[in-house]
């Protein structure tokens, strides 16, 4: 090969001059005579160890380096890793030892300290090697606390969300932690309907003010007031660029919202969408209790609601009104704008509904 036949050129370079330079300095301690011998002397020594040069090269080059390139290949990525990390723990701890090492009597002061870093780099890279499995366990485990933590840090509330109230419930639950972010505009916005004239704006804000109050109460959360008013068209704008620029999901129940941040690559979290998630499955021939607020399209009929705002008509159920009835589901609906269960008291059958009259 070329690079085989350059480093024993090399080598034989400089094996020659070495050889020329040890045979000059022997000859000023022996009485070689005349000076062709002493030329002669010096040619042949030179020659020699150019010819070491020549024929040893590969073996203190090119062959260690195939083996420990073999070695690399043939090892795994976590031996090495591993090893490399164990290494330089060892030479770190070598290095706070070299002071003291130092101080040592004599020669052994000068050379302890590359001893000690040779030996606690091999012992540390072997360790590293060894243990290269609980290793990768910590790592992960630190990974995964980041991940938790990540996970855990912080969160831009909404007015509508605010408002709404049920995110103090989920926030009092633990299944939100924690920083909530409250922009100040978002708090303006609140203030401005608490101290409307509407009663119906005034009595939103009010409760909204309750909630952002109820949950700076809660250990698992922390309540942070933002004073960032970045750029943007109106309360909306705002809050989607601040989600942007923070890199944090955004709370809200607003449907438009949701949708501009959506488009925008912005993480939302609909309370809306976690209230349909967690809404109880109900099947036909189950029984549940409802009370009956008012009576049916239908002759005879009485609607109650569940407590997720499920529509549940009750054959039969009109002469219940006001009252708590355990019904027996009939049928489930899935209509646009939700669900709608058919039931019929328990233990009754309905009356089979006449045919209209058709008139001629």
């Amino acid at each position: 090969m070329v690079i085989v036949a350059f480093i024993r050129l090399i080598a034989a370079l400089i094996g020659f001059v070495f050889g020329f330079f040890l045979g000059a300095s022997l000859l000023q301690v022996t009485q070689v005579t005349p000076v062709s011998n002493q030329v002669l002397v010096v040619l042949l020594l030179a020659a020699a160890c150019a010819i070491l040069g020549w024929l040893g090269a590969p073996y203190v080059t090119v062959k260690p380096a195939g083996f420990i390139v073999a070695r690399i290949r043939a090892a795994q990525a976590g031996d090495l890793l591993g090893g490399a990390l164990g290494g330089g723990f060892g030479l770190i701890l070598a290095l706070f030892l070299a002071l003291p090492l130092s101080f040592l009597p004599g020669e052994l002061g000068r050379y302890a300290p590359i001893i000690g870093a040779v030996i606690l780099g091999l012992v540390g890279a072997a360790a590293g090697t060894i243990k290269r499995n609980d290793l990768a366990s910590f790592v992960q485990e630190v990974r995964g606390r980041g991940r938790e933590r990540a996970s855990e840090a912080r969160l831009l509330l909404d007015t509508s969300v605010i408002i709404d109230g049920r995110i103090a419930d989920v926030v009092r639950s633990g299944f939100v932690r924690g920083t909530l972010i409250v922009p100040r505009f978002v708090l303006a916005e609140l203030q401005y309907f608490a101290d409307s004239s509407d009663s119906s704006r005034r009595e939103r804000g009010r409760r909204g003010l309750e909630m952002l109050a109820k949950m700076q109460k809660e250990a698992t959360v922390k309540v942070e007031l933002s004073e960032d008013d970045p750029a943007g068209a109106g309360a909306d704008g705002k809050l989607v660029t601040l989600a942007r620029t923070l890199g944090v999901p955004i709370a809200t129940n607003d449907y438009g919202l949701n949708r501009v941040a959506e488009l925008q690559g912005i993480t939302v979290l609909n309370m809306n969408d976690l209230a349909k998630a967690v809404r109880p499955v109900v099947l036909p021939g189950e029984e549940i209790t409802v009370r009956v607020i008012q009576e049916g399209k239908e002759q005879g009929q009485g609607v109650g609601y569940l407590e997720d705002g499920t529509m549940v008509v009750i054959e039969n159920g009109a002469r219940h009104l006001s009252g708590e009835l355990t019904v027996s589901v009939m049928r489930v609906l899935q209509t646009v704008g939700g669900r709608m269960i058919f039931a019929q008291p328990k233990g009754e059958l309905a009356e089979p509904r006449r045919p209209r009259a058709i008139d001629r």
